[in-house]
């Protein structure tokens, strides 16, 4: 409707408006403090988006990881069975039969031991792409917390403007600063 010249605002933007055209200077510093905190937010965001992006990469990468283990342990269980049917069979097999399948127990003996090997790896793969995923997703529980004291700390602030009350501003502030502290531990590590 506002091609009409007809616009409904809020009853904070009336308190923001009038705070403007008087002005306010505590308005237009919360306004300045604002639009500062909201890029700040933006920032902590995009960070936890990120190593929230990378401890799913790594998580995946376990998976697959696993996944090609668990192949592995079944090649590995056929190769076995294939083994004992050697062994059985050198046990019944004639005698000028009986080298043959002990070629092939001793066959299947050697390969269930590569087998084994490229199993054993591909679980040290698994634990360390988890390890991986863990470590990365550490920094994301603080940088969500930061970002939701960032938010806190914009809704105080508007609350500040159309209250005046300046206890609301230093909670702003305070939650403003809390939530920078938890950006600094996130990107420090801890």
């Amino acid at each position: 409707m506002a091609e009409e010249g007809f616009e409904v605002h809020g009853p904070e933007h009336h308190v923001v408006e009038q705070s403007a055209h008087a002005g306010d200077s505590l308005a237009a510093r919360i306004a300045v403090m604002t639009a500062i905190l909201s890029t700040v937010g933006a920032i902590f965001s995009y960070q936890g988006g990120a190593t929230q992006n990378d401890a799913m990469m790594y998580k995946n990468e376990a998976v697959l990881r696993r996944t090609e283990a668990s192949d592995q342990w079944a090649f590995y269980q056929a190769k076995s069975n294939k083994q004992h049917l050697a062994e059985l069979a050198a046990v019944l097999a004639p005698a000028d039969k009986k080298p043959q399948f002990e070629a092939e127990v001793e066959r299947y003996k050697k390969e269930k031991k590569e087998i084994e090997a490229t199993a054993r790896e591909l679980e040290a793969e698994t634990k360390k792409y988890n390890d991986l995923s863990e470590h990365a997703m550490h920094p994301h529980h603080r940088l969500a917390q930061a970002t939701t004291l960032i938010q806190i700390a914009i809704s105080l602030a508007a609350i500040t403007v159309l209250t005046r009350k300046l206890w609301l501003f230093w909670g702003s502030i305070g939650a403003a600063t809390i939530g920078g502290l938890l950006f600094v531990l996130a990107a420090v590590g801890r």
